[in-house]
């Protein structure tokens, strides 16, 4: 499990970084001006084959805690937490929905909206 040590580093970078201005972050890289980037080739599948291409979520204001986290943690540790919060806060969204009676339709569109808010957030960096 989290040492201490290792908890009051993460808290102590997480709300340092939350304050900063995300230009100014040592997280987030930038290319340079004298950085020569590669044009992008597109990607055609053929039949039976997929493109797979994942989304890049965005910097919010919880990011910083997620890279401290990742730093801390590790990737796979920190993909079982996140697992474990995503399963615990849709269980409560199914409650909630089950407790006042909505359609599974609305339920499965509330649980889109927190994953879109979870990304607006920087929970999925």
């Amino acid at each position: 499990m989290i040492s201490l040590r290792n908890l009051i580093v993460f808290c102590f970078i997480a709300s340092v970084s939350a304050f900063m201005a995300p230009a100014t972050n040592s997280f987030v890289s930038r290319p340079s001006l004298q950085q020569v980037v590669a044009p992008t080739v597109p990607v055609t599948a053929t039949r039976g084959q997929y493109s797979m291409m994942a989304k890049v979520a965005k910097f919010g204001v919880f990011s910083p805690a997620v890279f401290a986290a990742k730093v801390v943690l590790g990737d796979k540790e920190l993909n079982k937490v996140r697992g474990k919060g995503i399963a615990l806060h849709s269980q409560a969204i199914t409650e909630f929905c089950q407790y006042i009676g909505t359609s599974t339709q609305l339920r499965s569109r509330i649980i889109k909206l927190a994953k879109t808010n979870g990304d607006t957030l920087g929970f999925l960096v």
